[in-house]
């Protein structure tokens, strides 16, 4: 029979097959189907599906008998052809899949006064905050780094800007849009540095928080994070932010009236009780080092907020 070029090719015909591909039964209903094929004499049966045929010479398993898998560290039976399900390591449980199970992440307590000089291989909770240009990501980036037990460091605004499509960019306007995307950003950071305190690795988080509203700020940060959270601002001189400012782009540079808004707000934390660090003639270093040790400080005498 011949079929034209490109056309599919008629299904295989074979046991309990029609000539239409459906089985035997399906085309006549009622009927047992076609008899087994039994092998020609001196022909083993051929083994049933997921179990190797016998070697030569071998005498074949026993019907109903199926070959039971490999204890772990034992060899495999002759003829087992590896298909079914495979024994877990000795010393594993069932089930196990590898992964390594992590505590879940709570409220961060205070942490326990370190030992030596700084804050040592304490876990702690800090979150760093200033008016834009204050320097806080730069800063928290070299302290986290610099420290002898792992740290890690959760910036506010790179976690905002995770939303690509419908960022409420705040130089538009502070409005319910970008305010419920503020207020997302800060719960995600809360939950990463519960998670990380939860698994040893210390946490520090910086924010633009401004002390006129500590609903949406400063509380904020301490219901996500735990009262464990040590608060420090980083407040250098307004020439100094517009300056830093002045060195930005894209949506990270706001304009001169508004740095100097912002900066002016954030002299209400002065009187609040917070360590405050004015890093005006202080290097990237040096910040980083006057910062742990008012952590330092703040961890054996906590700041009430």
């Amino acid at each position: 029979m011949q079929h034209a070029v490109g056309a599919p090719l008629p299904p295989p015909h074979g046991p309990g097959i029609g000539h239409v591909g459906r089985p035997y039964q399906a085309q006549h209903a009622g009927h047992p189907g076609p008899p087994p094929i039994s092998p020609p004499p001196g022909h083993a049966p051929p083994p049933p599906p997921g179990q190797a045929p016998p070697a030569p010479g071998q005498a074949p398993p026993a019907p109903g008998r199926p070959q039971q898998p490999p204890a772990p560290g034992q060899a495999p039976q002759p003829g087992w052809s590896g298909t079914g399900p495979t024994p877990p390591p000795a010393g594993q449980t069932a089930g196990h899949t590898g992964h390594v199970q992590l505590p879940p992440g709570g409220p961060v307590p205070l942490p326990a006064p370190p030992a030596g000089a700084g804050t040592g291989g304490a876990t702690l909770a800090v979150l760093l905050i200033g008016p834009a240009g204050a320097g806080k990501t730069t800063v928290a980036k070299l302290w986290a780094a610099r420290r002898r037990v792992p740290t890690a460091h959760v910036s506010l605004d790179d976690v905002r800007e995770w939303v690509r499509s419908g960022f409420a960019d705040p130089q538009a306007g502070w409005n319910d849009h970008s305010e419920a995307q503020y207020r997302l950003a800060r719960r995600t950071c809360g939950f990463a540095a519960r998670n990380f305190l939860a698994n040893g690795i210390s946490c520090i988080l910086d924010d633009a928080v401004f002390p006129d509203r500590p609903v949406v700020g400063l509380g904020g940060w301490k219901r996500h994070v735990g009262p464990g959270l040590l608060p420090v601002v980083l407040l250098p001189g307004l020439e100094i932010v517009l300056e830093r400012n002045a060195e930005r782009s894209g949506n990270r540079r706001l304009s001169d009236e508004e740095v100097a808004r912002i900066h002016g707000r954030m002299a209400g934390w002065y009187g609040s009780g917070l360590p405050i660090i004015d890093n005006s003639t202080y290097d990237v270093e040096t910040t980083a080092r006057v910062l742990d040790d008012v952590l330092a400080r703040s961890i054996a005498s906590p700041p009430a907020w």
